[in-house]
Formats: C-alpha cells, structure tokens, sequence
C-alpha cells in the first residue's frame, strides 16, 4: 500500500481578507512531490483558507491513489486538532469543510500531525502564491510556481544549520560547563533586572485585553498610588542603580513616579512594550472567547498563533523580549535595573530564564503594580529570585 504526505496551509490577509491555500501531495518513501494544488479564494478567514488547503491536499491524494494512506502535516493547530476529534467544531464556516475532508478517505486511512511553521515552507508559498496570482487578478498557475524549489532550498539551509548546531553541541561538551549550586567560582555581580508590572489602569480590574496596539490606557488612581507605594519600598531597599521602561503611557507613568523616589532618570526601551492582541484589545476573555472562538482556541494552544487582525504571536513577544535582555544585560553588567513593563513581558523574562515551555505563561499570575526579579550570570545562566511580590501594597 503507498503511504502519502500531505501538506497543507491557507493564509488571509487581514483576516477576513484575500485568502489562499496551497497543498503538496509527497511519496513518503522517496521524497518525491507527486502533486501541487492552490487557489485564490477571494475574501476569506485564515482557518476557512486552511481548510480549504487540507481538502484539496486530500483530494488531490485521492486522486492518485484512493486506497493509499494518508499523513497530513499542518502548522494550523486548530485545523489537526478538530480533524482528530479532539475540539470541537463551533465555526459554521468550517463545519462544512471538515466533513467533506473526513469524506475523502476512510477515517482509517488518514492520520493528522501539527508541524512547526518553519516545516510547512512548500505548502505556505503554495498559499502565498495564490494570493499574489489573485492580487493580480488571475489564478495560480503551476507552470510559473517556484513553491518546490524553494522548499528544497528551505531543507538544505535546514540541513546545513542541523549540521552545523550538531557541531557546535560536540564543540560545546568539550569545554567546562558551568557549574551550579553552591560551588561556583566568583563570577562577579549579576546583572539583575527587577521587574514592575505596571499600576492599575481602568482596564485591569475589568480584565480586558490591553496591549500595544490599543487605546493606550494612563493609570487609574488606584494606579498611582500602587506605584506611590512601589516607589517607598523601593527607595527602603536602596538598590536601584537605573530605571528602564516600556513607552507605554501606564508604564511611563509608573516608572515617572517610582524614578522620582529613586532620584534617577528613566529611559525607555521599545521592546519592553506588551503584545499587540489585534482586534481583541479592549475585550474580556469572554468576549474574545463569543466573537472569535476558533482564533482564540488556536492562540490558546499555539504559541506561534497571533491574534485576530494580525496580533503579535508569544513566539514573536518572546524573540523580542530575548533581543531586549541580551542588549540590557550588556548595557547594565554587574547592576540592578528597575524593569517597568507589562505581564507578558515579565512572565517571558521569567521562562526564558526558568527554559519553561510557552504554555507556562497561562501558568504564571502578576498582579497589577507586582515585583519579580531574575539575575542573569556572566556564564550565561539565569536565577529567578521573586515572583509576583505585592508585600509593598499591603
């Protein structure tokens, strides 16, 4: 029996917006791509455009052999998790879709698989060739599609930074690693960033969505005497050497008056700022969860998943959170720096050093105005030594 890959992606832009697919039909014995489909198909959202991909890569399978198995490798978490029956469908743009792909094959006969974004390169430039053949006004042709090519480029630059991070592992096991406990050679102070999430604002309390791409929210009053307070404990203590904040109004205002307590000048950093949530900024939860159900199960399970109307993924906060530590530990060597920022953030500079998967950010509470605070060593290695502190407001 012949065994087939199918690779699947839809895209949207703007979410509704001018949609595609583009699907790839593999021989999972050689390697050898057997087939291609995509299609502009005009305004749609980027689930329905995944669907829509999954069903012509299972057709097009079908038709080359109807008694093959089937793989199905999709980067849509949403897309192989309904399809194995694990969440339900709740869209009725998408119920119509799945039923037809689950009608294409024997149940038996397929299974599914979420990959990586970076592994779905052929299908995603399928998808995107679609949408520039339909920006022009005309259908994707696969005379003029360069989809597989570009893929084989995409595997061996993989294969070459595998080779490559394979060495670097062997380079790396024959220096001494650093050590750990209470044996350490003196490495010097640590750079230690005390993060402060920011006051309260009218938003906080009603728990709604408040990133970078929304109204821009000052502090409540609440809010500035939470950070009246900060600024008092801070001051006690007495080891603040700088004061570096998000250019956010409510964290400008934060660091503004806890820097007046500290006598010292505050600077801002742009990638300290919170996630964009898209259209879902201003929103509760469960308004995200009535208007945007499908998005919003997709965002929950997967970390590279923006928010509806092209909101900034956790995989994207935290590439920018890692590049902003990097530059502020070089900057800020062997001092404490006050950090005034947002929950993301904060919760991103506490995996990032704890090396916790991206599902451990909806494991972490940070209460408005909260102190935490990490070290970052000259060997590399990180400390989270508080987390969430609110003594000061008590």
């Amino acid at each position: 029996m012949r065994e087939f890959i199918v690779e699947a992606d839809g895209g949207s832009r703007g979410n509704p917006g001018p949609a595609g697919y583009g699907a790839v039909v593999i021989d999972a014995a050689t390697g050898q791509t057997l087939a291609e489909a995509a299609e502009y198909i005009g305004v749609a959202t980027n689930n329905v455009a995944e669907y829509r991909g999954l069903l012509a890569g299972l057709r097009a399978a079908h038709e080359l052999d109807p008694s093959a198995t089937v793989h199905v490798r999709m980067d849509s978490k949403l897309v192989i998790e309904q399809m194995t029956g694990r969440w339900r469908i709740k869209h009725p743009d998408m119920k119509p879709l799945a039923a037809q792909a689950a009608r294409v094959f024997p149940a038996l006969q397929v299974t599914y698989e979420w990959i990586p974004r970076e592994q779905n390169k052929h299908a995603d430039r399928l998808a995107n060739e679609a949408m520039d053949a339909g920006k022009r006004g005309e259908q994707w042709s696969a005379a003029a599609s360069t989809a597989e090519l570009a893929a084989a480029d995409a595997k061996a630059e993989s294969a070459a930074a595998d080779a490559k991070a394979e060495a670097d592992v062997r380079a790396a096991r024959t220096v001494a690693t650093p050590s750990t406990g209470w044996g350490a050679a003196d490495m010097g102070a640590p750079a230690t960033f005390v993060l402060l999430r920011h006051g309260e604002t009218p938003l906080t309390p009603e728990k709604r969505f408040s990133g970078s791409g929304g109204t821009d929210p000052s502090l409540s009053d609440i809010g500035r005497e939470q950070a009246e307070r900060v600024g008092a404990a801070l001051a006690r203590r007495g080891t603040i050497q700088a004061v570096v904040a998000s250019p956010l109004a409510r964290t400008r205002e934060t660091a503004g008056i806890v820097a007046a307590r500290l006598g010292l000048d505050v600077a801002i950093d742009d990638g300290l700022r919170e996630t964009d949530f898209g259209a879902w900024e201003g929103l509760t939860f469960g308004e995200v969860r009535e208007r945007y159900p499908d998005d919003l199960d997709t965002w929950l399970a997967d970390p590279e998943a923006r928010p509806t109307g092209d909101g900034e993924s956790f995989v994207a906060t935290a590439t920018r959170i890692a590049a902003t530590r990097d530059k502020l530990i070089a900057a800020y060597a062997g001092r404490t720096v006050l950090l005034v920022t947002h929950v993301t953030p904060i919760k991103t500079f506490v995996r990032l050093a704890l090396g916790a998967p991206p599902e451990s950010l909806f494991r972490m509470e940070l209460s408005a105005a909260s102190l935490s605070a990490v070290a970052y060593y000259a060997d590399g290695n990180a400390s989270v030594r508080l987390l969430n502190d609110t003594s000061h407001l008590r």
